[in-house]
């Protein structure tokens, strides 16, 4: 029973040491104006809102094998710099680019994604993913499409 006892003491003491150290993280973060995704943080009403002007691409049928090129056009309408800190895709089939600077107020920016079909068949929906200090959260991304056999 005493062995009981200190054991869950032993448990309490080195959840309330994380938990403390996991408090201190995000109040750093948080005091330094980045989020806990690498992010700057900025109030909601002067954040960066992004507007694409299309948010799925239908690249149609190809043929496997082929390459598929893309650029999403975007546009910062915020009040303040968009800063994307990464993006990523549903497989490393698709490799997205993204702006490594700011994109500032007004600005125009592009999303490259390239999708290689090589072993893949059927119908295709890759989506990127970004994360950035907008608000609201950039959307996903699509590049649906269907890939055929090499004749």
């Amino acid at each position: 029973m005493k062995r009981l006892l200190i054991a869950a003491c032993v448990v309490i003491a080195f959840t309330a040491c994380n938990r403390s150290k996991s408090d201190t993280i995000e109040q750093k973060a948080e005091a330094s104006g980045v989020s806990a995704t690498g992010a700057p943080t900025v109030p909601a009403a002067d954040a960066p809102k992004v507007k694409f002007e299309k948010e799925i691409f239908d690249f149609g049928q190809i043929t496997q094998g082929e390459k598929v090129h893309y650029e999403f056009k975007f546009k910062n309408e915020g009040k303040t710099p968009l800063i994307i800190t990464n993006a990523s895709a549903t497989c490393g089939c698709t490799v997205p680019e993204y702006p490594d600077g700011p994109v500032k107020p007004g600005e125009e920016g592009v999303i490259k994604v390239v999708f290689n079909s090589e072993g893949k068949m059927g119908m295709q929906d890759k989506v990127v993913t970004l994360i950035s200090n907008a608000n609201p959260d950039i959307p996903k991304l699509h590049l649906v499409g269907e890939v055929k056999a090499r004749p």
